[in-house]
């Protein structure tokens, strides 16, 4: 489920690559490297749900966000576009 989950949000980022902007460009690629980390240490815990993933992303975003990573302007739009990609990867019933 983790790895169907991340090819949807990878292929989500990849196909904003014609039409976003600079800033979304940038997010996208942040919140790919926090996402490959996640999925990766999701499967070394044997996790499978992608609400697992969801809060691993985040704990991941927040411990960046401590170290002073982002900026706050960055921090609102990398944080947003990380609740509308896993909105958006979520399998539709």
């Amino acid at each position: 489920m983790i790895a169907e989950f991340e090819a949807r949000v990878l292929a989500l980022i990849d196909d904003m690559v014609d039409h976003a902007s600079d800033d979304e460009l940038f997010a996208g690629g942040y919140l790919r490297g926090h996402l490959t980390l996640a999925v990766a240490e999701a499967e070394e815990q044997g996790e499978h749900s992608a609400e697992q993933l969801k809060a691993r992303v985040e704990d991941s975003l927040h411990n960046a966000i401590r170290a002073g990573e982002l900026s706050p302007p960055d921090q609102v739009l990398v944080e947003a576009m990380w609740e509308n990609l896993y909105q958006a990867a979520l399998p539709t019933a």
